[in-house]
């Protein structure tokens, strides 16, 4: 299984993906039914759909699975009650399968049958998202729920998240410990720790400073730096998040810590901890759809 996309709504979508295009560095793969379609280098049809509306949530962050995989995630969902229905993806790329809403609201979409499209040489462009991470009332609760339910699988613990994965990746989504649920930021794989640099000058270029970072993390290993975006999500350049063997010895808070007045591995950067926290805040979830049975 592979995190491909996120889907979101929000006003003044066009202004938004021309952030993401002209000064992020992605490519734009297509505008239809009022969503604009971001992509990256490699085979995914798109990273980002930013649909034209009234207000801003999340209507999705899908996933990319194999039959197998999917019937046996249909019959967890369905014993576990959540809401869900089947689906036939409209975005593009296609593909069919099923979304679930889970307790604190997160909207999963799981697809087979998906397109790929052909892959761009430009060493600039993220190669896909890395990872999408949610904020949690009980980000406790949500991990023992995606383990059981989705079969994904905790990889480590620290003071402010719960890390979770669905291949060899050390994360591929998060729980952040927030006291309430919406959408924590979307990372973008970059080829290496060059083009994360590359990529923090062409926003210098533009005035505009990292949030936080650059830095590397403790959990996963990765290279990071994190902006808000101008249509308020945050978003982060990353690579080199760690692949783990399935025997990974899952690690507690206890495991990560850092020296005084140091908050990842490098211990250089500053964080605007007050404008996350409001960033984190903007994009909901909001469900458009009414359950219906899987089978």
């Amino acid at each position: 299984m592979k995190l491909r996309s996120i889907e979101m709504v929000l006003p003044d979508a066009a202004d938004a993906a021309d952030f993401l295009v002209n000064v992020w560095k992605t490519n734009l793969a297509a505008v239809q039914n009022n969503t604009h379609y971001i992509r990256g280098s490699g085979a995914f049809p798109y990273l980002v759909a930013l649909e034209e509306g009234d207000s801003k949530y999340v209507r999705s962050v899908t996933f990319v699975c194999d039959n197998d995989e999917l019937s046996a995630l249909k019959d967890r969902v369905t014993q576990s009650g959540f809401p869900c229905r089947p689906e036939v993806c409209t975005d593009l790329g296609g593909g069919e399968g099923i979304v679930v809403e889970l307790p604190e609201g997160e909207l999963l979409r799981f697809l087979v049958n998906t397109e790929e499209a052909q892959t761009i040489d430009d060493d600039d462009l993220p190669v896909k998202l890395t990872h999408v991470v949610f904020n949690a009332t009980d980000a406790e609760r949500t991990a023992d729920i995606v383990e059981e339910v989705l079969n994904f699988r905790v990889s480590d613990r620290t003071k402010g998240m719960v890390f979770v994965r669905c291949n060899d990746s050390h994360h591929s989504t998060a729980f952040a410990r927030a006291g309430f649920s919406s959408l924590n930021h979307i990372a973008f794989e970059m080829k290496d720790t060059d083009a994360v640099m590359r990529g923090v000058g062409r926003l210098r270029d533009h005035e505009r400073t990292p949030a936080w970072g650059p830095g590397r993390h403790g959990p996963g290993d990765n290279v990071f730096a994190y902006y808000i975006a101008p249509f308020g999500a945050v978003v982060e350049f990353s690579t080199a998040v760690e692949k783990v063997p399935e025997d990974y010895k899952v690690g507690a808070p206890e495991d990560w810590t850092w020296p005084e007045n140091r908050i990842d591995q490098w211990g250089m950067s500053d964080k605007d901890f007050a404008g996350l926290k409001v960033a984190e805040e903007t994009f909901r979830f909001h469900r458009t759809w009414q359950p219906e049975p899987l089978n």
